[in-house]
């Protein structure tokens, strides 16, 4: 919106002026404070009071740039841009004289987490700096919905307290993490709304559709992302929270319609044991400040239960392991406008209210804290160096030789969190791994960020609580499928090299000259299911090598393993276009293409030998809708969409019976229920199979194909103790959280001449898994290409029962439906977006299902 239009319709909504009947300013806001008429109440600009309707993203978006124009308290930058396109805002609010040295008090605070600078600083009369974000989750609209009255109050209060504070606070407002999710929420909510409000749970305001506006534009879970960063709005986040360094953080959510409101230090046995301790005690000086501002207007609230401080990847925990304190707040919602509840019916207006008063409260404390909160940045990172230099590692280094991609992305993630990454001065020989300096970094311990870069890196099976709120394990090399080691010493000699400051995406190479006979490249680039799908797509006719092989290249005689892709050029139409090809396969995913003069090989299948498998272009239906796990199909959709440039068609369970299914060559079926697939859907779905379909099940949609008899299977659970004893009532909760596999790492064997285990150079891999599906192994010998191992746990916490069912079973299974194939999954290979190292054998699945020999997967057939 131009300044001149923005002037032009302030000017007509002060005119109007409180002519919507509703609410009153005071409801939310200090009662008896006069405020400058120049800036518009949010009222004047929207034309009705906060909480009598949810705002939409935009709207929220036009009055904080209009406030922005209009106060010499606040300015406004856009640090990112949502998958829909819609702007992520930071607005910066603090006394106008602050303003002109914001530079120099940015730089003070990135001062103060050095302790090389920081030790002879005067912290007295430096600002703290106060970070608060709202709604996450887009249908906890509630804190969104509360910026305006906050953001007013800052700019336009006339007030010598607020003045003071803004004097020696920077108070940074995020109004908005999760734009498209509180777009869907609002558009939803809105368009439910009658003349008069309906407190009826059951009324469809109140209850979205699949997926709801929880998740952004992918279905993923941004309060898990902070750490793993692989979407846009946290990229963002994260660069400007480095370019801070805020004090306090804020994280105003919402939650069950029943509850009251939540607000930290949580359940302290459940806090991340990196976490200093000073930490959780500043936490607990800040929730007095909460609970008075609270006690005042009658709320109620709870502070040590639910919610815990574990998982380093949620907004209110990553500050904490980052020399900040971090604050979670949870609103009861209401979903809609007013909701019945326990306590009666309640209405959105007091859900907001009570977001406003938790941010003046923070406010507040931060305000009365400045000196202890600045002192504890400090410190934290000086006693992080202490901490490190008694760290029995030394350091930790990784890298693929494999697959410079893969190591390209984590480094960017190392990077994010401004990790000192260096590059590896010599080479190392660690045990019976060995890293060449080409391709090979290594991570100091020793240095200000040794809390989190140990969250990172660590394993750990060892827990003060068994219950957790997310996941007990996130150790990145594993997740990454990196080889890896940690350094007890450092060498004498020079080990580490020049800093990584911006990682370069990796660079491929076309080995070879003009006129080949055939392009080759191997499947163990993480991008080659993207390359493979650019050949496949301009209808180029390419082989897969179900054999290895030797072959002379210009570079002398090279060994090919099982997956490698071969693109014959003399079967082919259009020649001239796959030169050009192979460039953008060089250059954009990173692959070294051979380009080979001769079909025969030196060892090994020839070119045109029966093992090269003719391949066809996936393409891929999934099928979503209610009972299906939005954030499992949101990974897939995410990893074929922005990953692979693949397509990607998503279709509701209940119209399954309606499509001709003869189109695909694979259906996707993730974890979650499918009751709602109709009886004509399964029939389908069964004649596509017998037809020669290939169907991927993961997780529970796994178990639902084997009970539908779509496929055989048969599936275990964990004992139960033969010896019943009493157990305490209160212990009930725990007791049944503790026999949940909430998320953890295993350890698991893969064949790697099965088409689904093409593309790796380790028979040992880690994966994740949730839930607890246990797989019995199938008759076949050759139909489980991925098996846990009889000791699988390598980070995590698994109860005994659990690891020892799981132990030994099937963790990938392949059976057959007439032509078709059932590939079941039973881990979460896609897992956040993160789990790199497992991505391929989803890629698998849906590029060699396939050609996966039928009588591999029958016990008689394959023995004959």
């Amino acid at each position: 919106m131009s300044q001149m239009k923005r002037i032009f319709l302030v000017g007509l909504m002060v005119m109007a002026g409180s002519a919507v009947n509703g609410l009153e300013l005071d409801y939310y806001l200090p009662v008896g404070t006069e405020y400058d008429s120049r800036i518009p109440t949010p009222r004047d600009f929207f034309g009705f009071q906060i909480g009598e309707r949810h705002l939409r993203h935009d709207q929220l978006v036009d009055y904080l740039e209009m406030v922005a124009t209009l106060s010499e308290r606040v300015s406004v930058e856009e640090y990112a841009r949502s998958y829909e396109d819609r702007p992520l805002l930071l607005l910066t609010v603090t006394a106008e004289e602050n303003h002109r040295e914001i530079d120099a008090i940015k730089e003070q605070h990135r001062a103060l987490c050095d302790p090389e600078r920081s030790a002879e600083m005067a912290i007295g009369d430096m600002p703290a700096v106060v970070w608060m974000g709202y709604s996450i989750h887009g249908n906890e609209a509630s804190g969104s919905n509360a910026v305006p009255l906050v953001v007013y109050h800052l700019a336009a209060a006339l007030d010598p307290e607020v003045e003071d504070m803004l004097r020696r606070m920077v108070i940074l407002v995020d109004p908005s993490f999760n734009p498209d999710g509180l777009s869907r929420f609002t558009q939803w909510v809105n368009m439910h709304r009658g003349q008069r409000a309906i407190p009826d749970p059951h009324h469809r305001e109140h209850v979205e559709v699949w997926p709801g506006g929880r998740t952004n534009h992918y279905w993923f879970d941004l309060n898990r992302d902070w750490l793993l960063v692989q979407h846009p709005e946290s990229r963002g986040r994260i660069e400007k929270f480095h370019e801070w360094k805020p004090n306090v953080l804020t994280d105003h959510h919402e939650m069950g319609s029943d509850q009251t409101f939540f607000f930290q230090p949580g359940i302290p046995t459940r806090n991340n044991p990196l976490t200093p301790e000073r930490t959780f005690e500043l936490t607990a000086r800040i929730a007095s400040f909460h609970a008075e501002r609270l006690d005042e207007i009658g709320s109620l609230y709870y502070s040590r239960e639910s919610f815990d401080d574990f998982y380093a990847g949620k907004g209110s925990t990553y500050p904490d392991l980052n020399g900040s304190v971090g604050i979670l707040f949870e609103q009861a919602s209401t979903r809609g406008f007013v909701k019945e509840s326990v306590h009666g019916d309640f209405d959105f207006p007091f859900a907001v209210r009570n977001q406003v008063t938790a941010s003046f409260s923070t406010l507040e404390a931060a305000h009365t804290l400045r000196p202890e909160l600045l002192a504890h940045q400090r410190d934290f990172y000086v006693s992080a160096l202490e901490e490190a230099q008694r760290e029995k590692t030394k350091a930790y280094v990784f890298g693929s030789p494999d697959d410079p991609a893969r190591t390209f992305h984590f480094l960017e993630l190392l990077r994010a969190h401004q990790i000192d990454v260096r590059e590896l001065a010599r080479d190392l020989e660690i045990g019976d791994q060995e890293f060449k300096r080409e391709w090979a970094y290594i991570v100091p311990v020793r240095q200000p960020q040794y809390r989190l870069l140990t969250a990172l890196f660590e394993t750990r099976t060892s827990f003060q609580d068994s219950l957790f709120y997310d996941v007990s394990t996130w150790t990145m090399p594993l997740a990454f499928g990196l080889p890896h080691a940690e350094l007890r010493s450092l060498p004498r000699s020079r080990t580490m090299g020049a800093p990584v400051e911006r990682p370069e995406f990796p660079q491929g190479r076309l080995i070879g000259g003009d006129r080949p006979y055939a392009y080759l490249f191997e499947w163990k680039g993480y991008y080659a299911p993207r390359a493979l799908n650019r050949l496949l797509r301009e209808e180029v006719k390419a082989k897969v090598a179900t054999r290895p092989f030797q072959a002379e290249t210009e570079e002398g005689k090279k060994e090919f393993d099982y997956g490698t892709i071969m693109v014959p050029m003399g079967i082919q139409e259009k020649p001239a276009d796959i030169d050009s090809l192979m460039g953008l396969i060089v250059a954009e995913d990173g692959m070294e293409v051979f380009a080979l003069r001769s079909g025969l090989s030196a060892d090994g299948i020839d070119l045109g030998s029966p093992r090269f498998a003719m391949l066809k272009k996936p393409e891929v239906l999934m099928v979503v809708g209610d009972g299906v796990s939005s954030y499992d199909a949101g990974e897939v959709w995410h990893l074929l969409d922005q990953r692979y440039d693949m397509d990607l068609s998503m279709v509701e369970g209940e119209q399954l019976g309606r499509v001709d299914l003869e189109r695909y060559t694979a259906v996707v079926m993730v974890e979650g229920g499918y009751g709602g697939i109709s009886g004509s859907g399964k029939r389908g779905l069964k004649r596509w199979l017998e037809g020669g379909g290939t169907l991927v099940a993961m997780g529970r949609g796994a178990k639902w194909a084997v009970e539908d008899s779509l496929v055989a299977g048969k599936f275990k659970k964990a004992e139960d103790d033969s010896v019943r004893v009493r157990r305490a009532y209160a212990d009930l909760a725990r007791d049944r959280g503790a026999r949940v596999i909430g998320g953890a790492i295993f350890e698991a064997h893969l064949d790697r001449t099965h088409p689904l285990g093409y593309g790796y150079r380790d028979t040992t891999i880690s994966v994740f898994r949730r839930g607890t599906i246990f797989a019995e192994l199938a008759e076949s010998p050759y139909a489980v290409p991925l098996q846990y191992a009889e000791e699988p746990l390598l980070s995590g916490y698994v109860s005994q029962k659990n690891e020892e069912a799981l132990a030994g079973s099937a963790a990938i299974s392949v059976g057959s439906a007439g032509r078709g194939r059932v590939i079941t999954i039973m881990d979460r290979v896609n897992f956040r977006a993160f789990w790199y190292g497992t991505n391929k054998l989803f890629a698998n699945a849906l590029f060699f299902g396939a050609i996966i020999d039928g009588r591999s997967t029958r016990s008689g057939d394959a023995e004959e």
